[in-house]
């Protein structure tokens, strides 16, 4: 099944680049440093476009990012451009898939090492050839836009910004990130999901089940020794600590001057019903993450991964929560059957499910 998404999906939510363009100082040391508001707020209107358009042209960014003040840009094989910290597309071919490494700029090395690890989890774990399951090209774009503070996967391809190094580094230093945006290309061509309202959310949670998944295998964790947060490496030196979400405990990935306080619920009774952000797309994803947390915590990482991308692949477009538990409930009963998972496996995502009020 072949769906693009209405939207390029990214990474930082639209409410946390909302309350940076409002916050003005970041303490920096025994200093108090002003926030680059030139740059993060550039971040927020071109993320904000991509977000309208369903895959934003060369031509359409850069007018947009000249406009704002932004300066001249300079088995699935990856190929990773170099932007130059410009905002043309595809612009500089860096390095194709078995080429050398560059050295420099480092995010060029770090973004292939890093989807290359996002592509051989999917192939290792799920048996899967690629973002498409077709083994295609995986194009990556890395130093994108001028201290752009995101990433995104748009359709087509996976793009990096550098981030202004206050507040977000470079998003290419990240194996979730990585894993994250990749899976929202595996999410396009299996289920589709729509991106916005539950389904939305769901095509959020997917990308962060797999960006945490990825980490885990490749730093040689489990459930019980992942700290299952989303985010933490791409937070600059002075938001140590912080993250953008957190799996395990919902609502505790951040709170601080500059970002605010963590917002997204852990449960059903405190779901988040406006119109913002795609109508929670980035906020509600943490009641199914917590759902995941709590079954990989019983059955393990690993085999709760693998039955929920078998769900994925049964889900239709505009599935909501319930329709996800339904389906992962059921496929964990058949990969329990199938001996793939532990006996307790059904049981122990039914009550998964039931934990977060979804079931």
């Amino acid at each position: 099944m072949r769906a693009r998404p209405p939207a390029p999906c990214s990474f930082v939510p639209p409410h946390v680049l909302e309350r940076l363009g409002r916050y003005q100082h970041v303490a920096h040391g025994a200093t108090t440093q002003a926030l680059d508001l030139t740059a993060i707020q550039r971040t927020a209107v071109i993320s904000t476009r991509l977000r309208e358009q369903r895959v934003g042209t060369r031509a359409d960014v850069a007018t947009l990012a000249r406009a704002i003040g932004a300066p001249e840009p300079g088995k699935s094989a990856r190929r990773v451009y170099d932007c130059r910290r410009g905002w043309e597309f595809d612009a500089h071919l860096a390095r194709d898939e078995g080429a050398d490494p560059v050295g420099t700029p480092a995010s060029v090395d770090l973004a292939y090492d890093h989807v290359g690890e996002t592509r051989d989890w999917f192939a290792a774990v799920l048996e899967r050839s690629g973002i498409d399951n077709l083994g295609s090209d995986i194009v990556v774009n890395a130093n994108f836009g001028q201290d752009f503070g995101n990433a995104f996967w748009d359709g087509t391809r996976i793009v990096f910004g550098t981030g202004d190094g206050v507040v977000f580094s470079d998003f290419s230093a990240s194996l979730d990130v990585a894993g994250h945006e990749m899976t929202h290309g595996v999410v396009q061509y299996t289920a589709g999901l729509e991106y916005q309202s539950q389904s939305g959310a769901l095509n959020e949670h997917f990308a962060d089940v797999a960006g945490s998944l990825v980490e885990q295998r490749a730093q040689g964790l489990d459930a019980g020794t992942a700290n299952w947060l989303i985010g933490d490496e791409i937070m600059a030196p002075d938001l140590y600590g912080e993250a953008l979400r957190s799996m395990a405990h919902p609502g505790t990935a951040y709170d601080n001057p500059v970002l605010g306080k963590d917002p997204q619920p852990a449960h059903m009774d405190d779901y988040f019903a406006g119109p913002e952000d795609n109508q929670g797309v980035h906020i509600n994803s943490d009641i199914p993450n917590r759902a995941f947390y709590l079954a990989a915590m019983e059955i393990g990482s690993e085999p709760a991964g693998r039955i929920w991308f078998a769900a994925l692949a049964r889900m239709g477009p505009t599935a909501t929560f319930l329709d996800a538990a339904r389906i992962v409930c059921e496929q964990a009963r058949v990969a329990a059957r199938d001996g793939v998972a532990s006996r307790q496996a059904a049981q122990a995502v039914r009550a998964a499910w039931r934990a977060v009020g979804v079931l």
